[in-house]
């Protein structure tokens, strides 16, 4: 017997577990579907949520699983690899272990996957001293001698930003040539004092568990001891495709187009969290699955009346 829920949420991260929380309270049967894969896995501490500022992922994800447990929500460890939408406009999801659900609704918190430059030493470094977001992180390392890693010409706009937090910054073009970088933008470079060094990065200097320095190509090494680097975000829009939800191109990503309060092109399934976009921090993908999950609760509600009523 496939088992009946009146929500389902897809993804345990920050906004999944918001969602989930608002919707336990509501007294609604619940089920979140966790891979967990959450997207700041790597970073030893979050920052900017107000009362959990320094706070380790891993420890507030394990706090929201506490909360959600306190209203009756269950949580599975399982990824949704398939989800198909029938006749009255309800959903059934497969997990990848087997199991099917039904949900009256959808929120879909799956995330995305940050891609990272293929520099030796990037990837292993990555939430220490290889950075991306001077929100999470800038304080931290505040006055350290900084360097930008590019990956396209948008990296001009990390490399301007991160000089609120240090003004020793080195900006490396790696495979964006000069030429490709506006003039107006080498302009507002100069201005903040950011160095420009062309040529490829072929890999990192580390020395005691440190990053000490960038090395090029050529051999030439710059001493630096933290690189901040813009990963390429790999949205996770498989269920959305299957549903046949409408996605939109952006310059980070493809993304389902939602409303205001997530509400996607296909009725009755929301999206929450980094699933629209890249830019989400935890707050703001906590913030979300709220909204979303208090729409969806008063969707159904209007609904059921609607039916007693025979509308």
């Amino acid at each position: 017997m496939t088992e009946r829920y009146e929500a389902v949420v897809v993804g345990g991260g920050a906004a999944g577990l918001s969602a989930a929380l608002v919707l336990g309270r509501a007294r609604r049967h619940t089920l979140v579907i966790d891979a967990g894969e959450p997207r700041n896995a790597p970073a030893g501490h979050l920052q900017g949520y107000l009362t959990r500022d320094g706070m380790p992922p891993a420890e507030f994800l394990a706090e929201g699983r506490r909360e959600i447990e306190r209203y009756g929500v269950e949580l599975v460890r399982d990824r949704a690899v398939d989800v198909t939408r029938d006749e009255e406009g309800e959903f059934d999801v497969t997990l990848a272990g087997g199991r099917t659900v039904h949900a009256r609704r959808l929120v879909v918190a799956t995330g995305l996957a940050d891609e990272l430059p293929s520099v030796p030493g990037v990837a292993e470094r990555f939430g220490r001293d290889v950075l991306h977001c001077p929100y999470c992180h800038g304080w931290e390392v505040r006055d350290e001698a900084f360097g930008v890693l590019a990956t396209s010409v948008l990296s001009v706009h990390q490399a301007l930003i991160v000089t609120q937090w240090s003004k020793d910054v080195t900006f490396f073009l790696h495979t964006v040539a000069e030429v490709e970088i506006p003039d107006e933008e080498l302009r507002r470079l100069a201005a903040a004092g950011v160095r420009v060094v062309p040529g490829e990065v072929a890999g990192l200097v580390v020395d005691g568990d440190r990053l000490t320095g960038v090395r090029l190509a050529d051999g030439a090494t710059h001493n630096r001891s933290v690189l901040f680097v813009a990963p390429r975000a790999v949205p996770r829009t498989g269920l959305f495709e299957r549903l046949g939800a409408e996605l939109t191109e952006t310059p980070f990503g493809t993304y389902p187009v939602v409303d205001a309060t997530g509400l996607t092109t296909v009725p009755g399934v929301w999206a929450a969290g980094n699933a629209i976009g890249f830019a989400e921090q935890v707050v703001n993908a906590a913030s979300g699955g709220y909204r979303a999950a208090a729409t969806l609760n008063g969707e159904l509600l209007l609904a059921d009346l609607d039916a007693a009523v025979g509308v």
